[in-house]
C-alpha cells in the first residue's frame, strides 16, 4: 500500500473516531435534560401540595393582595373614579380618585389621586356666591383633565363643606351652596340633590379615620386600627375604634362605619369651635367680642394691625402697647443690651386652656392608642421644624409645648400667630383630650404617597 493510501485509512479512522466520540457525547446531555424536567415537575407537585395544605394559614388580606397584583398585571380590572371637593374654611381642595375593584371580592383598591387646592375658602365669598362657585369650577376643570372622558358619565362628583360654612349665617351659607348646585348641573359627572351639602362633623370624623386606616391597611383586624385626629380651621375631630367600657358607654358618640371588613363601630366626636382658626378668633377677641381692631396677650408687642380673616369678617390684631413682658438680652462687642418684647406664656396658655377645657374633656382610652394627627397638626409641626415637611414623622407631645414656648419668646412679625397656634395645639391634646407629655403622636400628610383627607373616605362611601 502506498503512502497516500495509508494516510487516507488513518484519516478515516480519525474521522470515525471523532464521529463515535460525538455520538457518545449526546447521551449525557439528553439524560441531564430529562433529569431537569423531572425535578421541575416534582417541585411543582410539592409546591401544589404545600399550598393546598397550608393556604388556610396565610392571612386572608395577604392572599387578596397577592392575587390582586397578578390579576392587575394581567389586565383583569377596570378603573373606577370619584371626584370629591373639600370646601374647607381656609381653602377648597379637589381630589379625583382612581380605584380598581379587587379580583376576589370587588372591594376598592386605590391606585392614584389628583390633589389640587385653591385659596381662599368658599366661605370667604359669603357675599359673592357666584365668585365662590367660580372658584369651585376651576377645580372641576382640573378633575376633568385627570379622569379620561369616557368615564365622566359614570363618575360621581360631590362637594362637602365643613366648619367654614357651618359658622356662617344660614342665609349666606345657603346662597353659596345654591350657586354651586347650579354649577354642578352643568358638569358631565354624576350629581344629584345631595351632591352639594354641608357635611356633618360626625361624617368628617368617620371619613378621616377611614382614610388613615385604609391607607395603612388596618381593617383586616379592627383592633390594630389607629386613632385619627383631624384639626381643621373651624372644628376638630377625634375618632377611634372603641374597646373599653368607658368609650362604649358614650353611646351618643358611637357610630357605624362602612369598611372593607364590614360595618364597624367607631367613637367619633366633632368639636365645633376647636378648629385652629376658630380658636384663634376666640383668643384674640377675648373680652372684646364686638371689636374688629383687637389686642391680645398672645400676640407680641411688635405686631401691629395684622389682618386675620375668619367666618366672613376681617380682624386687625395687635400685641399689647403696655404691660407686656420683656426679656433682657445682654450685649457684646457688636450689639448693645436690649429689652426684647416677648409673649407672657403663662398668661396666654392660661386663657387658651380655659377655652379648651370649656369644650373638650379627656378621653380615657385615647392615650393608649396609636395616634395619627394631620391637617393643621402636621402644618404647624413642620413649620417649626418638629418634623420633616416632605416625609413627616413622630414626636412626643411635650415637643409641641417646647416649640410653643420658643415661639412665644421670639418676636416674629412674619409668623405673628405661631405662639398662639402651638400653645392651642398643645393645650387641646394635653388638657382637652388627656394625652400625657410622653404620648407619641404620628404626624403625616401622606401615607404611601396618598393624601390624608376625609375625602378618600367620602369617595369610598359613595362608590359603595
Amino acid at each position: 500500500m502506498n503512502n497516500s493510501g495509508l494516510r487516507r485509512r488513518k484519516e478515516g479512522k480519525e474521522q470515525n473516531g471523532k464521529q463515535v466520540r460525538h455520538r457518545k457525547s449526546k447521551k449525557p446531555e439528553t439524560s441531564g435534560l430529562q433529569k431537569s424536567l423531572f425535578c421541575l415537575i416534582l417541585s411543582a407537585m410539592i409546591l401544589t401540595i404545600f399550598t393546598i395544605m397550608y393556604i388556610d394559614y396565610i392571612p386572608s388580606h395577604l392572599k387578596h393582595i397577592a392575587i390582586d397584583k397578578v390579576a392587575k398585571a394581567l389586565g383583569y380590572h377596570k378603573p373606577v373614579h370619584a371626584v370629591v371637593i373639600d370646601a374647607g374654611s381656609t381653602g377648597s381642595r379637589v381630589l379625583a380618585f382612581t380605584f380598581h375593584k379587587a379580583y376576589l371580592d370587588d372591594h376598592l383598591i386605590l391606585d392614584k389621586e389628583l390633589f389640587e387646592f385653591t385659596k381662599p375658602g368658599l366661605s370667604f365669598f359669603a357675599d359673592k356666591p357666584e365668585e365662590g362657585a367660580a372658584s369651585i369650577a376651576s377645580l372641576i376643570e382640573k378633575a376633568k383633565k385627570e379622569i379620561p372622558q369616557q368615564y365622566w358619565s359614570s363618575t360621581p362628583l360631590i362637594l362637602k363643606a365643613t366648619a367654614g360654612l357651618r359658622l356662617l349665617p344660614e342665609d349666606k351659607a345657603d346662597g353659596l351652596l345654591n350657586a354651586v348646585r347650579k354649577l354642578f348641573k352643568e358638569t358631565p359627572f354624576i350629581t344629584n340633590d345631595e351632591s352639594v351639602a354641608i357635611m356633618d362633623g360626625v361624617d368628617e370624623g368617620i371619613f378621616s379615620w377611614f382614610t388613615v386606616n385604609f391607607l395603612l391597611d388596618k381593617f383586616y383586624d379592627p383592633k390594630t386600627t389607629v386613632a385619627a385626629l383631624d384639626l381643621g380651621g373651624g372644628s376638630t375631630q377625634v375618632t377611634f375604634y372603641p374597646a373599653t367600657p368607658s368609650s362604649l358607654a358614650a353611646k351618643e358618640y358611637i357610630h357605624d362605619a362602612l369598611t372593607p371588613a364590614g360595618t364597624l363601630p367607631v367613637y367619633t366626636h366633632s368639636y365645633l369651635g376647636l378648629g385652629l382658626m376658630a380658636a384663634r378668633k376666640h383668643i384674640i377677641t377675648l373680652n372684646q367680642p364686638e371689636k374688629t381692631e383687637v389686642t391680645s396677650s398672645c400676640i407680641n408687642h411688635v405686631v401691629k394691625n395684622k389682618k386675620f380673616h375668619f367666618a366672613g369678617k376681617d380682624y386687625f390684631v395687635s400685641g399689647p402697647d403696655e404691660k407686656y413682658q420683656k426679656v433682657h438680652m445682654k450685649g457684646d462687642e457688636t450689639f448693645v443690651d436690649l429689652d426684647v418684647p416677648v409673649i407672657n406664656y403663662k398668661e396666654c396658655s392660661g386663657d387658651i386652656i380655659k377655652y379648651v377645657s370649656s369644650i373638650a374633656k379627656p378621653l380615657a382610652e385615647l392615650p393608649a392608642l396609636n395616634i395619627f394627627a394631620f391637617s393643621y397638626y402636621f402644618d404647624r409641626a413642620s413649620e417649626v421644624g418638629l418634623i420633616d415637611e416632605a416625609v413627616g414623622g413622630r414626636i412626643k407631645l411635650n415637643e409641641f409645648e417646647k416649640a410653643a414656648q420658643n415661639a412665644c419668646n421670639t418676636a416674629n412679625v412674619e409668623q405673628p400667630f405661631m405662639c398662639l397656634d402651638l400653645t392651642f395645639i398643645w393645650a387641646l391634646l394635653h388638657k382637652g383630650f388627656g394625652l400625657g407629655p410622653d404620648t407619641t403622636i404620628y404626624l403625616y400628610k401622606k401615607i404611601n404617597g396618598h393624601e390624608i383627607s376625609w375625602a378618600l373616605g367620602a369617595a369610598h362611601h359613595i362608590l359603595n
